[in-house]
């Protein structure tokens, strides 16, 4: 039952969801958009459909959305015309503000402006880069007759004193042949691509009668189709009679070659290339007057666009919340439902109050808060520290309300065993200046569009923050700087007995000292007992912290079930699991515990394995400590009885409880009030209320539980594992970059060598070892939370309040 109460302030508390509460609110219709206009910037009330069964055609406020649609078309139109312009819009809003209506006027003057604008110079740049083009087929093919003709004259000079006698009548016999023959050209341009296909193509067609004489353009030529910057060739084609010039034009627009008319008389040509000139010049001058035009336009655009934007993207978003209200039978108010923290109900009402007062509405608003049997939301407070936590929580699924919220643990539980796997100094300070960076200059990139990599590296940067903290605490306990060990908190305890034992196991160290005090000894690093010690060390940590996780998963079990008072879930379900997992694991962590503060040299494999296959036998070398047979006896025998009292007990305490739920309800109808009776027609209703209750299903299911759980201790703990085997691999990869390109370079004494030994190293630890070894030290950890510490207690089958406010929607739209 979800009811309203008092509260006027968060209670910021990451455990447990905010108390919400169900309200409804009644608006008169001439305050409803401001109203809501209102709780939009509030943030706090998120509204329920209550018009879910109608099509948004068929809502009330349609045709204004159909409005505001366009109006973010116009201004959709009008970022894409500004970025062409390379013109950024101001982030200022001026003084000014319009009405929508205004607003939406304005934008239809604009509209037909800018496109009238841009009608008029997309037309004078085609005709532009039309004369630019002519300009160069003037050029070329003048140069093509110019040559032929200087050609000719050098023929027409050899062969006048041999035939002076027949001059005029060769001239006679030319003139006739010329127009018998009837030559006919076409010039223009072709893409330098096509050229070839545009050559053999007309030799065929034509049966090689024609001749064509190509040259390419020095520079690119932009397309007065296209618009596009294209290379060309010039071309000059001389064809015979009307059919081959047919099938030449057809060619020419096949291949998409722009034609041109060309003058053969030389002062045609000049005049033409003198008009063609001076029409460029005055086209290019209107163009750039028209350019300064259109952006003088946008630029008025640009200083009030951010400030329409977001008035358009409000309007539009107030419209669709008021469709999710119902109108009363008047058809003068607005009913609205929805939820809303407890803590808000004041804000709430001095917006309601506000709204009423500034549309001058002679009824307020009436706000009231409704007892519903359906679950509320759950909402968490967060941070800009916290939320990206809470994200990887709510990946898996959001928290039931009320429900234990496992995002306070991976404040801290996450970046640890990211650093267990991730354990080296060195690298967790690469990591931290990074990570620095980011937070340094977050107010900058925060305002920026950022790509989808950088968007979640800028969105994680407290997680990576402190996985590079708690990186730098578990490589200062590896003793691991690059794989290199230093005597950073004293020197080592151990020295060699004698000058050969540079490389002799522990057998040939003794200690001289006392503990080295903070982390792994720097001895232990390069001795042939580094391998087997730090394999020791990091597999029995690994199995504590997971027992320890585990152990806070299911107590956190016990505190959701005190919670919702289950006291079936107490005694049949969080008992046994606790008995059960440390019978087994909690005994296992604890003799590593004695084995460590004994120095004992027993064999813990052998203990665990006997203590299921023979226990009675006697321990020998392997007693840890007096009564240990006995001890083992009894949590062998707790594990075997947690086992049925998880299984058994529970499905007929429920069915107990089933049977004496319906009893009371019976009895209820004797001494019904108006109210009760209400309450038990809305149970009647409910098809699931009266259900019958199948003892087989819930015995299966139960039993079902049962198996995964004690399958799940075991298969959980070798999970944990993984921190071992990351761990052990992140430092053989740095040790072997280190020694094998590094060390192994500097061996050369070449400078040459040692740069490039260096460089691959630099490159082998930012690629392998900072991105895809953090990459996978996360994704590790993920599985860990999600599988081995969460299922232990949380169900995640919530849904997240997300209440109406207009900062996440322009958020989001951006």
């Amino acid at each position: 039952m979800s009811r309203g109460g008092g509260g006027c302030c968060p209670s910021m508390d990451l455990m447990r969801s905010e108390a919400m509460q169900l309200v409804q609110v009644i608006i008169p219709a001439e305050s409803a958009h401001l109203a809501v206009s209102y709780l939009g910037d509030l943030g706090l009330l998120q509204f329920k459909d209550l018009n879910a069964d109608k099509s948004p055609f068929q809502r009330t406020y349609a045709s204004q959305i159909k409005r505001c649609g366009e109006m973010a078309r116009k201004l959709r139109f009008f970022r894409e015309q500004m970025s062409k312009a390379a013109i950024a819009t101001s982030t200022q809003f001026s003084g000014t503000s319009l009405e929508i209506d205004d607003l939406e006027v304005k934008l239809g003057e604009l509209e037909v402006e800018l496109t009238e604008v841009n009608a008029n110079n997309d037309k004078l740049q085609r005709t532009y880069n039309e004369l630019v083009e002519y300009n160069i087929v003037l050029q070329k093919a003048g140069e093509f007759f110019y040559s032929a003709q200087r050609s000719a004259t050098e023929q027409q000079r050899e062969m006048s004193a041999d035939q002076s006698g027949d001059s005029s009548l060769e001239r006679n016999g030319d003139r006739s042949i010329k127009n018998k023959l009837k030559l006919g050209s076409l010039s223009g341009l072709v893409p330098k691509e096509k050229a070839m296909a545009f050559e053999r193509i007309l030799f065929r067609a034509t049966r090689g009668n024609m001749f064509l004489r190509q040259e390419p353009v020095d520079e690119t030529v932009t397309d007065p189709l296209s618009g596009e910057k294209v290379i060309k060739n010039a071309f000059v084609i001389f064809y015979s009679g009307e059919r081959a010039k047919s099938k030449i034009v057809k060619i020419c627009d096949a291949f998409g070659a722009n034609r041109y008319p060309f003058p053969e008389d030389l002062g045609k040509q000049l005049q033409t290339i003198q008009e063609v000139s001076g029409k460029i010049s005055e086209l290019k001058a209107t163009i750039e007057i028209g350019l300064a035009h259109r952006d003088s336009i946008l630029k008025n655009i640009s200083s009030e666009f951010e400030q329409w934007n977001t008035l358009v993207k409000k309007e539009k978003a107030i419209y669709h919340t008021l469709n999710m209200l119902s109108l009363d039978v008047t058809k003068k108010c607005l009913v609205a439902e929805g939820w809303s923290p407890v803590f808000a109900t004041s804000q709430i009402q001095d917006a309601l109050q506000r709204a009423t007062v500034d549309s001058k509405s002679q009824v307020g608003s009436i706000f009231q808060v409704l007892n519903t049997q359906e679950s509320p939301p759950t909402f968490f407070q967060t941070n800009k520290f916290t939320s990206a936590f809470q994200e990887i929580v709510d990946a898996y699924g959001i928290a039931k309300y009320q429900e234990a919220n496992p995002g306070v643990f991976t404040i801290v539980t996450f970046p640890f065993l990211f650093a267990i796997m991730f354990g080296d100094w060195g690298h967790g300070i690469c990591l931290l200046l990074a990570t620095l960076y980011l937070i340094i200059r977050e107010k900058k990139l925060a305002s920026q569009k950022l790509d989808d990599i950088m968007d979640m590296m800028f969105g994680g940067r407290y997680v990576i923050l402190m996985m590079s903290l708690f990186s730098i605490y578990t490589g200062l306990i590896y003793n691991e700087f690059f794989s290199v060990p230093f005597e950073l908190f004293g020197k080592s305890a151990y020295a060699c007995r004698d000058p050969s034992c540079g490389d002799a196991t522990t057998e040939g160290l003794i200690k001289v000292r006392p503990a080295y005090s903070f982390g792994v000894d720097p001895v232990w690093h390069g001795s042939r007992s580094e391998l087997p010690f730090l394999n020791s060390l990091k597999m029995k940590l690994s199995i504590l912290i997971g027992v320890a996780q585990m152990n806070l998963g299911i107590m956190m079990s016990y505190f959701n079930a005190k919670f919702f008072r289950n006291a079936i879930n107490v005694w049949y379900q969080f008992i046994p699991q606790l008995i059960f997992l440390n019978s087994l694991f909690g005994y296992l962590s604890l003799l590593i515990i004695i084995k460590w503060c004994t120095g004992s040299k027993a064999d813990l494999y052998h203990v665990m394995i006997y203590m299921f296959l023979s226990p009675t036998d006697d321990l020998g070398e392997n007693e840890l400590f007096p009564g240990q047979k006995l001890v083992q006896l009894v949590l062998l025998l707790l594990a075997l009885v947690s086992v049925p009292w998880m299984l058994i007990p529970k499905p007929f305490f429920l069915k107990k409880q089933h049977e004496q739920r319906h009893q009371g309800q019976q009895y209820t109808m004797l001494q019904a009030t108006d109210e009760s009776v209400t309450e038990l027609e809305e149970h009647q209703d409910d098809p699931h209320h009266h259900e019958e209750f199948e003892f087989s299903e819930v015995f299966v299911h139960q039993l079902i539980h049962t198996i995964e759980f004690v399958l799940g201790a075991v298969s959980n703990t070798a999970s944990y594992l993984r921190l071992w085997a990351l761990s052990l691999a992140h430092s053989e990869l740095s040790t072997v970059f280190y020694e094998k390109v590094l060390v192994l370079s500097w061996g050369y004494n070449n400078i040459f060598i040692l740069i490039i030994g260096a460089v691959i190293f630099l490159f082998a630890t930012i690629g392998v070892l900072l991105v895809m070894e953090t990459l996978s030290a996360f994704l590790h950890a993920l599985r860990l939370h999600w599988v081995e510490f969460q299922n232990k207690f949380y169900e995640g089958d919530g849904y997240k309040f997300v209440p109406f406010a207009f900062a996440s929607i322009i958020e989001e739209e951006d």
